[in-house]
């Protein structure tokens, strides 16, 4: 069993032709605010990402003798085609003319529709490991501008830098937050992203703040009203955890997250959810774990 929390594991030993894992932190919205609603239907917002040391493993080896994507394991009612990791590989070959091909198993841990970023931190690292791997030579620009076709964090991803993110998510600007520990927890609910931006009652009229503004006020999510109110799950779990520590929702949901000074304090909490939530503790992390890696390698 990988360990999922990457500090302790990642391996910079490569021997070419061999298959290689790489990191796909998760990541959190410590903030997110929604400025206003443009006439295309997207929403103008202002968000803090960060990292967390904690995530799924992507496990690729290269194939030399064709250009096929093979990836395991198949997940129920999804076609290989629309698989976000999938497809970032077939845009990099089309993109870059690259003949080779690849094999690729997804060890994953992050909840689907967790609000996370767990997909989208796959085609991340799909895209970056395979652009080391086949020597495809793109900039992380060029390479975030690929990855944003896939999803609107991919890019948050790819620059791997704890990120202020404005207008639809596009302009990034890098910062350096404090590293605290995180609870993060998972009720057993599905959000639609979707649902939550087209509730009328969504605030969207937040007024838009300089970054430093915003780092000195008490961080909140716009979404997490409308949320509480759809989700009984979602408010029960946030009525608990706000007891022991500052909590809040991450993204559009479903997880929601407490932030400690140390690790013991987060476990302390995570021993006493109830069973039926799924939950991990992680370091808040500035600097992506497979930035760090790929720095190595």
């Amino acid at each position: 069993m990988k360990n999922h929390q990457f500090s302790s594991a990642l391996s910079t030993d490569y021997k070419q032709g061999e298959a290689i894992s790489f990191p796909c932190p998760a990541k959190l919205n410590l903030f997110l605010y929604i400025n206003g609603r443009r006439a295309d239907g997207y929403h103008e917002l202002q968000t803090l990402f960060q990292f967390l040391d904690y995530g799924d493993w992507l496990t690729i080896k290269v194939r030399h003798n064709d250009d096929q994507i093979l990836l395991t394991p198949t997940i129920p009612n999804l076609k290989i085609q629309d698989n976000l990791i999938y497809r970032a590989a077939r845009l990099l070959q089309q993109k870059t003319k690259c003949k080779l091909g690849a094999e690729m198993h997804l060890d994953k841990v992050l909840p689907i529709g967790g609000g996370v970023g767990g997909g989208s931190s796959n085609a991340a690292t799909t895209l970056l490991a395979l652009n080391y791997l086949w020597k495809t030579n793109l900039t992380i620009e060029e390479l975030a501008e690929l990855g944003l076709q896939l999803g609107a964090d991919v890019p948050i991803f790819i620059h791997g830098k704890a990120s202020f993110a404005e207008g639809v998510g596009e302009k990034i600007t890098y910062c350096e937050v404090p590293e605290k520990w995180y609870l993060v927890i998972k009720p057993n609910v599905s959000i639609s992203t979707a649902k939550v931006f087209s509730a009328p009652e969504l605030t969207r009229d937040t007024p838009k703040k300089s970054l430093q503004q915003l780092l000195q006020q008490e961080y909140k999510n716009d979404c997490e009203r409308i949320v509480r109110k759809q989700y009984p799950e979602v408010e029960q779990l946030l009525n608990w955890l706000v007891q022991y520590s500052p909590s809040r929702l991450t993204g559009s949901g479903a997880c929601v997250f407490a932030e400690f000074e140390n690790e013991q304090a987060a476990q302390a909490v995570l021993n006493l959810k109830a069973k039926e939530f799924s939950g991990f503790v992680a370091k808040g992390l500035n600097v992506s774990p497979l930035h760090q890696m790929l720095k190595q390698l």
